[in-house]
């Protein structure tokens, strides 16, 4: 019998890093599923311990029967992917942090990949999800920041750095609001979950949650009705500009705070009606994840089990 070959997915975000074991179905061992603290606060010492326990004790869950047959890394960005390092905005103390390196000194003789979180769920959602039989799609992730990948004739596209499709710092018209990246307006600063409800505690509101803020929203609460509607039309106008760009289809978009309530959906496509002169634009359809939570450890595992896609 031959033996049933596992992914090992990483996911590195800005509260929390995961792996898993991932066949090549798609389809997550649930047992192999864990998940360490990350946080701005966290110091890289910190945060390389958190990634090396989740590796080591999923590591530890394969099957008798089973091998790995690789790793792969999905990572908020920025990364560089030729040295396998990673920079992401929200862990100031990983700057240039060889996170490929340290994984792979704990799977020694496994290829290990890295890419941008946002490229893994866009060839999750292709794999498995929203995307599939699509040539020409963008997955997006909306949550503690935005992030982004792109699939363009049938080809994943990393770019030379790696950072192609971060389009959460993608800079939208009619806001001002500061980004740690250094530009004004971008469409993480303005729209991710913690930034909405910053702005909606600024004009007022009493809640201190993606959560709360859904639900002052299906209360029918006027400032949280504007904080999801001015969230919207940042994300639309994001949306367009990038399919004016690279001529999108689809963008499927995941991520805790996109399911603040469906209308988000609506003031994204709303915002992008605007562009009505431009049929090529307003073509794009934006659909709702068809992953579950186990999508960006999919998207990871894809980087093995679909390596032909990744350029």
């Amino acid at each position: 019998m031959i033996a049933q070959g596992f992914a090992l997915g990483v996911d590195l975000g800005g509260t929390k890093v995961e792996a898993a074991l991932v066949d090549s179905r798609g389809v997550v061992l649930p047992a192999s599923r864990f998940r360490a603290p990350t946080g701005g606060s966290s110091t890289s010492e910190e945060l390389a311990a958190s990634a090396a326990e989740v590796v080591l004790r999923s590591v530890g869950m394969l099957p008798d029967d089973a091998t790995i047959v690789g790793v792969g890394i999905g990572s908020a960005g920025p990364i560089t992917v030729a040295e396998g390092l990673v920079s992401p905005l929200n862990l100031p103390h990983w700057r240039e942090y060889p996170l490929r390196d340290q994984i792979a000194a704990l799977v020694p003789g496994l290829p290990v990949s890295l890419r941008l979180d946002g490229e893994c769920i866009t060839l999750a959602e292709h794999w498995v999800g929203a995307g599939q039989g699509e040539s020409n799609l963008m997955g997006m992730v909306i949550s503690t920041g935005i992030g982004g990948g792109l699939i363009l004739g049938g080809r994943a596209i990393a770019g030379p750095s790696g950072n192609a499709g971060h389009i959460g710092h993608v800079e939208v018209g009619g806001f001002d609001d500061p980004c740690l990246c250094g530009g004004t307006g971008c469409v993480e600063a303005v729209a991710s979950g913690p930034k909405t409800t910053a702005w909606a505690r600024r004009q007022g509101w009493d809640g201190s949650s993606g959560e709360e803020l859904a639900a002052s929203y299906a209360a029918g609460d006027p400032i949280a009705t504007a904080a999801v509607a001015r969230a919207g039309r940042a994300i639309g106008q994001a949306i367009a500009s990038s399919t004016a760009l690279v001529d999108l289809d689809v963008v499927a978009i995941g991520g805790g705070f996109s399911r603040v309530t469906p209308d988000l959906f609506e003031f994204i496509r709303e915002a992008i009606a605007l562009r009505r002169p431009f049929p090529f634009v307003t073509k794009v359809r934006v659909i709702p994840s068809g992953l579950s939570g186990d999508g960006p450890l999919i998207g990871a595992a894809a980087l093995i089990h679909r390596a032909d896609l990744v350029a």
